[in-house]
């Protein structure tokens, strides 16, 4: 590994998660299913999105996204009507109900802060920096790179140096830290960086690629 200077971090299913039970609130207001999936149910459908949505990105730009791909299959398992799939897939892509931060985050990135210079890099709708705010982190983080307002999102090698320019730091030197291969992995080292998969749902565990279970495996990982 190069000499590493800063470390940049996705923020969905990285350092917060799903708030499920407001994101499926479009089950109940059409009055279909009240069974919401455990974690369990939900991070197999997790898995199964990466895996289809990796495979179909390695043919070039895919016309849907991974949240409707991942909507499509918990209706389908759900046995309901997909006419609530949209409002499902806006739902996800509204950064406040990613709101769920996992026991301590804060205290493994003040640590990681100590070492390294720490940045934000989000596809997210422009107000990803109020949630981090809500959720205690903001202000660990020396810039916030949020698709919404830079234009591009990853995997375009665009957003990645925009939020390089931010921290005046060269590509090679700097560590890209998400949870999906085609988009963050791929998105990164197309970049020039280098690149680490955070993997709680445990997508790519037979895959061999550079990848922790959780932040703290991370801080362990990262040289000394």
């Amino acid at each position: 590994m190069a000499e590493l200077r800063a470390i940049f971090f996705d923020v969905g299913n990285t350092l917060l998660f799903p708030n499920r039970e407001k994101m499926l609130e479009p089950l109940r207001s059409a009055h279909l299913s009240s069974a919401h999936p455990t974690l369990e149910q939900w991070q197999a459908l997790e898995r199964r999105t990466k895996h289809e949505f990796d495979l179909a990105m390695e043919s070039g730009p895919v016309n849907f996204g991974f949240w409707w791909t991942f909507h499509t299959h918990l209706l389908e398992q759900l046995g309901e009507d997909l006419k609530v799939r949209e409002a499902l897939v806006r739902n996800t892509g509204n950064s406040a109900l990613w709101d769920q931060i996992l026991p301590g985050t804060c205290d493994v990135l003040d640590r990681i802060a100590q070492r390294f210079r720490i940045a934000v890099i989000s596809n997210a709708d422009g107000k990803v920096d109020r949630v981090l705010s809500r959720c205690g982190i903001a202000d660990r983080f020396e810039s916030i790179t949020d698709s919404g307002n830079v234009g591009f999102e990853k995997p375009r090698r665009e957003i990645f140096e925009a939020a390089l320019a931010t921290m005046n730091v060269p590509a090679h030197e700097s560590l890209y830290v998400g949870d999906v291969y085609s988009v963050d992995y791929l998105g990164a080292r197309n970049a020039g960086m280098q690149a680490i998969l955070l993997d709680v749902a445990g997508a790519y565990r037979e895959r061999d690629l550079p990848r922790v279970d959780s932040l703290g495996q991370l801080e362990s990982w990262l040289p000394q």
